[in-house]
């Protein structure tokens, strides 16, 4: 089975995780964390890249991507990829380093921007791993708070500029958002939409408008095919007036596209949950042998 696709279109923007295999730490040492710091450059240089934030911890990485390309998978691939190599071939290993596909998040850019920014860099606090955010070398905070050693794959305009166009009120505004946020528990992932989206309603519409409209959409997982469905009553305004073959077909439409389950639709319809079954099933099975 083939894997689903990433919702992927210019302009977006993702939380990027990726963990080692079996939780393994993924960096041994300084020398594999610079090593990988210059592979992202590479990667973020080669496909035109925004990168607004990051943070390596021991097992796993954070990154704020922006693609104004389209082309998330192709570059993780390259990131990865390109990192697993060097770390086999540095340390004496072999197989796979990565647990897996990595993870990302679609974010609205704006206020869901911010927040991430804030919540990767705090990472290494909440972790233990350290006192202060700017005590953790291993982020973007101290690039973008004070604008020390400003890495070329990184950019702090967008995020400084949201606080003072003159930078070093900026700088400050910046880092007193950064230790409010260490104070809180929560974190802006904890209302994303099918685990695929942060943002707004809004901008959860609009990005399903882009999958609906893409002409490989049927591509897509069916949890994001529904972020925002029609209802029932949508599909099937009423159920008494509909003939046979418009029944069955909200039937299917309803369940294969739409996630809905077989009880809601034959409550929807008052009909038997296995009356809705038989008719979803064979008219999945005709369609497929007139594919």
């Amino acid at each position: 089975m083939a894997r689903p696709l990433r919702i992927e279109y210019p302009g977006a923007l993702y939380h990027i995780t990726a963990r080692g295999n079996r939780k393994q730490d993924i960096y041994l040492g300084s020398s594999d964390r610079y090593q990988f710091l210059q592979i992202l450059e590479n990667t973020v240089e080669r496909y035109n890249w925004v990168c607004h934030a990051y943070c390596l911890m021991n097992n796993h990485y954070h990154l704020l991507i922006e693609t104004p390309d389209a082309n998330l998978s192709i570059g993780m691939r390259q990131l990865n990829g390109v990192y697993t190599q060097y770390f086999n071939r540095s340390n004496g290993s072999v197989g796979h380093l990565f647990q897996g596909r990595f993870k990302s998040i679609l974010v609205e850019k704006g206020s869901y921007l911010l927040e991430l920014s804030r919540y990767i860099v705090c990472n290494p606090v909440r972790a233990g791993f350290s006192k202060e955010p700017q005590d953790w070398k291993w982020s973007s905070y101290n690039a973008t708070a004070f604008g020390k050693n400003i890495p070329p794959f990184l950019t702090v305009d967008w995020l400084l500029h949201q606080f003072s166009t003159d930078l070093l009120t900026a700088q400050e505004l910046y880092r007193e958002f950064v230790q409010d946020g260490l104070s809180g528990n929560t974190s802006p992932l904890d209302n994303k939409v099918h685990q695929a989206i942060c943002g707004t309603e809004t901008f959860v519409n609009s990005v399903q408008a882009k999958i609906l409209k893409s002409d490989k959409h049927k591509d897509f997982p069916r949890r994001q095919r529904q972020l925002v469905r029609p209802l029932l009553s949508e599909l099937m305004p009423i159920p008494s007036e509909m003939n046979k073959q418009q029944r069955n077909d909200g039937i299917y439409k309803a369940h294969f596209e739409y996630g809905y389950q077989l009880k809601e639709i034959a409550d929807h319809l008052g009909l038997h949950s296995a009356t809705v079954s038989r008719i979803a099933a064979q008219k999945k099975k005709m369609l497929d042998l007139e594919t």
